[in-house]
């Protein structure tokens, strides 16, 4: 008995290409989603003991991986805020509240992330904290707005008419149409005061590096089987 290449069809070659391009494009996709999972928290960490930048001085847009720890002065806008639904925290359900400030000197509002607070299904909401009407200065991470849930139904916020306002996600455009004004492009993640009665954990929840690079491992395995798979279908016995 000996072993002969068979000629592939045009199917077949056809089929092994696809499936390479689809296997390593994905391969390679996840390894970058690694990689900038690891900027995305290396900044975070950074951030964190960063020195103070003033808010005004901030350029209009910054870098993706730029989280600038700012300081910024104005005062809370009264009866105004949000209520960021279905947040999880240690396998627990709650709230992030979400206030509005208008920064001394700038036409536009911005979103303060006051942290988390425990909302259990079937359990009365949480009170919105009282906050000073006074002027004051805020310091905190200036980052992008966080994902949330499914935007079924579309904006809601326009057909609630009660303060604070219940979203599943953040949409900074929507929040400016519902305040009539211009808000900043990013949020303002307050640092930790364990007298406010919020959790700030800033880490943001995504999927680790390392799960990202073990399906980019994954996907070149497929690769690779599909490659033995044509071969040991083309490489036939003989007598």
């Amino acid at each position: 008995m000996s072993r002969h290449w068979r000629r592939p069809s045009a199917f077949a070659w056809l089929l092994l290409l696809v499936g390479l391009a689809v296997f390593l494009g994905l391969s390679r996709w996840q390894w970058g989603r690694a990689h900038e999972k690891e900027v995305l928290l290396a900044s975070y960490a950074a951030a964190e003991n960063a020195g103070l930048r003033q808010f005004a001085t901030l350029p209009e847009t910054l870098p993706a991986e730029d989280y600038p720890r700012v300081a910024v002065r104005g005062h809370y806008v009264a009866g105004r805020g949000y209520w960021l639904d279905q947040q999880i925290h240690e396998s627990k359900v709650g709230r992030r509240a979400l206030a509005v400030f208008e920064p001394q000197g700038s036409p536009r509002r911005l979103l303060v992330d006051l942290g988390w607070v425990a909302a259990p299904p079937g359990r009365p909401a949480p009170a919105w904290p009282d906050l000073p009407l006074t002027e004051v200065e805020l310091h905190g991470i200036y980052a992008p707005a966080p994902g949330g849930g499914l935007r079924v139904g579309g904006d809601a916020l326009p057909r609630q008419n009660a303060w604070p306002k219940l979203t599943l996600f953040v949409d900074l455009a929507a929040v400016g149409r519902d305040l009539g004004a211009e808000v900043a492009p990013r949020l303002l993640l307050l640092d930790a005061d364990p007298a406010s009665g919020f959790v700030r954990r800033w880490t943001p929840a995504v999927m680790s590096p390392e799960k990202h690079r073990g399906y980019a491992l994954q996907w070149f395995t497929f690769a690779i089987a599909a490659v033995v798979i044509f071969v040991v279908l083309h490489w036939r016995k003989s007598k």
